[in-house]
């Protein structure tokens, strides 16, 4: 059977146009059905020289759907979807294993630990306006460093210890979960925060989008400007060295990258497990082990993941709503079990 080549430059546009199609269909879609013509004219008219050009042709009702609630929740989940997968490239790239992502290693059970804290109990409020998502981002540290350091054998990170450690600190942050939420103050703030712990863009708004936009901007930066280094990580420490990378310093930086984009977007979305795994490992399949392909692919196609699961996750038991995390869980899992499988052939 002879292999179809496609270029990385038209699985880019493909992909693009998708990711478009996915914004404008996906926002159109609920109890209140909007063609995606108009969404995408409601879209236009909030845009500075080009609202001169647009027919007002749709109702206020119509207009406050799309902009006011339907376009803040997409817009989050793409920019949740995409950081998520971004966190799960840094982390492979960082332990060397493909298997590695923020659910597996402990660092969503971190960031839901202190969050939950924060959310129940106000630990954080002298944080001020962004308690929740720096909350978060301590819990992640904290965890990832801990699986990093327990996982350090000789200088060197082996995988075995890894991934045994990252199921340890995952487990007892977990614990320390279900400690505080048995804790909690009052049923209603329990309700919020086991909700919201198995992952939901509900209540999403505009301003919940400034520090996660902020957040991967600068790490997708970092991470493009350091996409070589990345690359020679994955050959191992000493080849990594004997280019030129200075692998302590970089595995810090990694460290902290993840750290933070996972902390972030948990704190605005709940924790979403498989992302990280999933979306890395489709994207090399399709462009191969550079990450200065890899990295931008991961954030069209991990935005389009969450946005069309979130889509779901709103329908499928409408007017209730599912959590993301059980969606992508279900879905997650056997493709964690195919890639175990897979791995063991190889």
């Amino acid at each position: 059977m002879r292999r179809i080549h496609i270029s990385t430059k038209t699985i880019y546009f493909l992909l693009i146009l998708f990711a478009i199609a996915t914004v404008l269909i996906s926002i159109g879609i609920g109890p209140v059905n909007v063609p995606a013509q108009t969404v995408a004219k409601i879209i236009g008219s909030k845009i500075p020289f080009l609202n001169d050009y647009i027919i007002q042709d749709w109702t206020v009702l119509q207009e406050n759907i799309v902009w006011g609630l339907r376009f803040p929740r997409v817009a989050l989940g793409f920019v949740v979807g995409a950081s998520l997968a971004v966190t799960g490239v840094t982390m492979q790239a960082l332990v060397r294993n493909h298997l590695a992502d923020p659910f597996i290693l402990g660092v969503s059970s971190g960031a839901s630990a202190t969050a939950t804290l924060g959310m129940l109990f106000g630990t954080f409020s002298f944080l001020g306006v962004y308690s929740l998502s720096l909350s978060a981002f301590i819990g992640a540290a904290i965890s990832i460093t801990l699986v990093y350091t327990i996982s350090r054998v000789n200088g060197r990170i082996d995988i075995k210890q890894l991934l045994l450690s990252g199921v340890v600190i995952s487990m007892i942050m977990e614990a320390i979960t279900k400690i505080i939420t048995l804790s909690a103050p009052n049923a209603l703030g329990l309700h919020n925060a086991q909700f919201w712990m198995s992952g939901s863009l509900a209540g999403a708004k505009w301003a919940y989008l400034t520090l996660p936009l902020i957040v991967i901007f600068i790490s997708m930066t970092f991470l493009m400007v350091q996409h070589r280094a990345l690359n020679a990580l994955l050959m191992g420490d000493d080849t990594a060295a004997t280019l030129g990378v200075n692998v302590s310093r970089m595995q810090k930086m990694l460290v902290l990258v993840a750290s933070l984009l996972a902390g972030v977007t948990i704190a605005v979305s709940g924790s979403i497990g498989f992302v990280g795994l999933m979306v890395p490992h489709i994207c090399r399949l399709l462009v191969g082990s550079d990450h200065k392909k890899v990295l931008p692919l991961c954030v069209i196609l991990g935005g389009i993941l969450v946005v069309w699961t979130d889509v779901a996750a709103r329908m499928l038991i409408a007017p209730e709503e599912l959590p993301i995390g059980v969606l992508t869980a279900l879905v997650g899992g056997p493709f964690f079990i195919w890639l175990l499988k897979r791995k063991s052939k190889e």
